[in-house]
């Protein structure tokens, strides 16, 4: 097997359990005057995560509910606000990395293994999360939000990070929490561990190399054993 040379992490429910804020952030704007009034409970967010992206998600659930559409610019205009609000309770400290992840990723970078990020959120969050975080080694490649044209389950996010880290995917090992995300990381070629979350799902994830609760006892060593 060659030798791991790069860790690919996806953010939401993998980096740290951000869906709760995406939620309460998604309700604060339909909420909002001149706003369509929605709500999105716990069952429904659930659903609704089916489906990767949150303009893609709010488009989604127009066509679920049966609701008059929106234009694919009001559409945008929801989203944006929602990242605003989102990343505004990251920087007041609403999130933390999830169990283990800030030892593995000191881990890698103490042994110059490469780390990079492949997310369908968009860039404004990744950047306010990792700064609400911070200190922490720094991420060689982050490819996030509409940078490709498919988001996940398509292997195309994960595929750009590859192309960027100038790697083989047999030499990187992808970090997920759910099944389209597992879709997407095998899809580029590459062996993925998912580490269980709030709204990521049990699995059973047949196409990963590893499933664990959490990262707490995961270590470089232990990764370079998966084939």
């Amino acid at each position: 097997m060659p030798k791991l040379q790069a860790l690919i992490f996806d953010v939401d429910g993998t980096l740290a359990e951000t869906e709760e804020l995406h939620r309460a952030a998604f309700n604060e704007i339909f909420a909002r005057p001149g706003g369509p009034g929605w709500h999105w409970d716990v069952p429904l967010y659930s659903d609704l995560l089916r489906v990767t992206g949150g303009k893609e998600r709010i488009a989604a659930y127009i066509a679920q509910a049966n609701l008059p559409p929106l234009t694919p610019e009001a559409i945008a205009g929801l989203h944006k606000a929602k990242t605003a609000a989102y990343t505004r309770g990251v920087r007041e400290g609403r999130i933390t990395l999830r169990p283990g992840v800030r030892r593995l990723l000191e881990e890698a970078g103490a042994q110059n293994v490469r780390l990079a990020i492949a997310t369908t959120t968009s860039a404004e969050n990744v950047e306010a999360l990792l700064a609400a975080c911070a200190p922490l080694p720094a991420f060689d490649v982050i490819a996030a939000g509409d940078e490709v044209p498919a988001k996940k389950p398509a292997p195309d996010i994960y595929t750009l990070a590859l192309s960027r880290l100038g790697l083989p995917a047999q030499t990187c090992i992808a970090i997920e929490d759910t099944e389209n995300g597992v879709r997407a990381a095998t899809g580029a070629g590459l062996r993925c561990v998912v580490t269980t979350s709030l709204y990521g799902g049990n699995g059973p994830f047949p196409t990963a190399a590893a499933v664990v609760g959490d990262l707490a006892a995961v270590t470089l060593g232990w990764l370079e054993t998966l084939t």
